[in-house]
């Protein structure tokens, strides 16, 4: 299962990604040199929305719609909508 997430960082800005295990990929965001760039000088990121999905390449392209695709509002509604 490969899960497309959505961590909220300190600043309140909105960071999306993609990975196998969500606990894992959080907790480098908060406190690992793994974690992505942008969130290690955003410290703490809080996890506030995931969608499940069976392979990559569903994930990817989910990933790529909510990076891409959505402005910040569109975000901020999907993830009000969980």
């Amino acid at each position: 299962m490969y899960y497309v997430y959505i961590v909220k960082c300190a600043d309140e800005t909105l960071y999306t990604g993609i990975t196998r295990e969500l606990e894992r990929r959080v907790d480098e965001h908060n406190g690992s040199d793994k974690g992505a760039k942008y969130t290690r000088i955003r410290r703490p990121v809080t996890l506030v929305y995931s969608e499940g999905y069976p392979d990559r390449s569903s994930a990817s392209k989910r990933e790529y719609e909510i990076k891409k695709k959505m402005n910040r509002v569109e975000k901020l509604n999907l993830i009000a909508s969980c």
